[in-house]
């Protein structure tokens, strides 16, 4: 009861800024193996345009609870569906590497204040027995866009400027969104937090379809009774352990990204092209089975989540991504192919072949650096030649020959084994499977949960804030890391990270399955929980479960 066809509907409409946001975030990893090509990008400029889309997400966490405590969740969504509109078509008349870092920063902004916005908005219009299969609906949706992007991203691979049809894609679906969600309610608890108690009721009823929601709407007025009244500064406080939720919050996004996830999703492609998968159409279709898994493992998730618990699906992502990266860590290991390597040869191409005038166009200081990187690139093919005690091969050379290259790359030279190629895939997928279930969805879902409505709408900003900037540190550093030390390496941190990221959610996590807002709220402000944080996983079981009649009188009694 209480989840009726118009409260999924008002979920399902809220939930495509998850579709939106999939897509943006799983387009660039095609999109940046054409853009590279026609704009000559080196592995930096790379960096950059991958980042300018995580430096507008950041610079929207730090303001965007403001907006969404001020103005109401649903008013919100709208600027964020008519931002991300007004940055794609800043993006497609133009081809300049200006035009299109200004373009990814409006569309940073627009997926990250839908992203605070949307998981509020569903959890408070949400039936208790039903908040979780609904929240992670907007999780399912990230996953299915990027799956659509990842299908862009193969179908325009071979077409020219495909990119900019990728880009233009989203545009007439965030203007539905925009529309479609002025017609739905604003959130009844805000309604209530603004004192509009008789709107709320009506919203209430609405969503419940029922003639009578008073006992919902007293509850949510009793919790937010005292809430309204906390500021910011309270999330740093002791007061109702709002410093401990804090902590926890920030920790689980702190692992939702030093985990290694985004990487994937941004970098696909390239990590793809370099085990194996050499032509861009052939990255590209593989990084489609990688949308593939994420959407098929999302699913389950989202239907049991209610049933098993967000803090059983935490434990089995976790475990299952560990074992995984570290085979794909010892594979890597035996594939002596940097994944910058593909990103510099592309450079060196480009930079003589699609720039203005070619040749006569070139500075002595942008020369300068063609040479320096082939230097570089000659002196790797060197050393890994040597290391395999290869003897008077050619070495491979880019020459200018009426205009065209006869490019050798070293990466077509030293094919890839057949079987570490897949086997390496198939660790990738088990990754992407197991963050599907568990960091992806849930951890949204629990931030959702774990602070009080007054003061929501901030907290997730600045959980979101510190999300979105590990990820802007991570992702704009990806290929200069693993350039240094491997991809193996790296894929070693990141099997620590998730070892350390098990051991949190088992420690810290309360599982909050069945549970409405209010009373998760009043169980997580108890004293308790700060001063045995060991215990924490035992009394949240104890504790955190449907209260009866007879319970709520007990409750009231303190």
């Amino acid at each position: 009861s209480g989840c009726g066809t118009f409260t999924f509907l008002s979920s399902a409409i809220a939930a495509i800024s998850g579709l939106l946001m999939g897509y943006e975030l799983g387009l660039i990893s095609g999109a940046l193996l054409q853009m590279s090509s026609i704009l000559a990008l080196s592995c930096k400029e790379q960096e950059i345009v991958v980042s300018s889309l995580l430096f507008g997400a950041l610079f929207a966490s730090l303001t965007g609870g403001f907006l969404i405590d001020r103005f109401g969740r649903r008013f919100a969504i709208i600027i964020a569906s008519s931002l991300l509109v007004l940055g794609s078509l800043i993006l497609l008349p133009y081809e300049s590497y200006g035009i299109l870092i200004v373009g990814r920063i409006a569309i940073g902004i627009s997926i990250s204040l839908s992203s605070i916005a949307t998981c509020v908005y569903i959890a408070e219009i949400a039936p208790q027995h039903r908040r979780g299969l609904l929240v992670s609906l907007n999780e399912l949706m990230i996953v299915i866009g990027i799956l659509f992007a990842y299908i862009s991203n193969y179908a325009f691979a071979s077409v020219s400027h495909g990119w900019k049809y990728m880009f233009g894609l989203v545009i007439p679906l965030g203007a539905l969104q925009a529309i479609a969600m002025y017609f739905l309610p604003p959130s009844p608890r805000f309604l209530v937090m603004k004192n509009n108690d008789e709107a709320a009721r009506k919203v209430l009823e609405r969503l419940r379809e029922t003639s009578d929601a008073t006992k919902e709407l007293t509850a949510i007025k009793s919790s937010l009774k005292d809430e309204h009244q906390y500021s910011f500064l309270d999330l740093f406080r002791s007061k109702n352990n709002m410093r401990a939720r804090m902590l926890v919050g920030l920790t689980l996004v702190f692992f939702v990204q030093t985990t290694g996830q985004p990487n994937i999703l941004f970098y696909a492609s390239t990590v793809l092209k370099s085990l194996g998968f050499q032509s861009n159409e052939a990255a590209s279709l593989a990084s489609t089975g990688v949308g593939v898994v994420k959407v098929v493992s999302t699913v389950p998730a989202t239907i049991f989540v209610d049933q098993v618990g967000s803090k059983t699906f935490l434990c089995i992502g976790s475990s299952v991504m560990a074992v995984s990266l570290v085979t794909m860590g010892l594979v890597n290991r035996n594939i002596h192919v940097n994944v910058t390597s593909v990103c510099k040869s592309q450079f060196l191409e480009d930079s003589l072949l699609h720039r203005p005038g070619n040749l006569s166009s070139l500075t002595n200081d942008s020369l300068k650096d063609l040479f320096v990187s082939m230097v570089s690139q000659e002196r790797v093919s060197f050393n890994m030649e040597r290391k395999h005690g290869i003897a008077g091969t050619e070495q491979n050379r880019t020459a200018l020959v009426g205009g065209k290259s006869t490019t050798g790359s070293h990466l077509e030279s030293e094919e890839v084994p057949v079987i570490l190629k897949w086997l390496s895939l198939a660790s990738l997928l088990a990754y992407v499977a197991a963050f599907s279930i568990g960091l992806g969805p849930m951890s949204w879902l629990v931030l959702s949960e774990i602070f009080p409505g007054g003061i929501r709408g901030r907290a997730m900003a600045l959980t979101s804030s510190m999300n979105w900037g590990i990820n802007l540190l991570i992702s704009s550093t990806f290929l200069t890391v693993t350039d240094l030390i491997g991809l193996s390496w790296v894929c070693f941190i990141y099997t620590i990270m998730s070892l350390a990221s098990l051991a949190f959610v088992i420690v810290f996590i309360p599982e909050t399955k069945g549970c409405s807002l209010e009373q998760i709220s009043m169980e997580l402000a108890k004293q308790k929980y700060v001063k045995t944080p060991l215990c924490w996983v035992n009394q949240c079981r104890e504790k955190l479960v449907p209260l009866g009649p007879a319970q709520r009188e007990k409750e009231q009694l303190y």
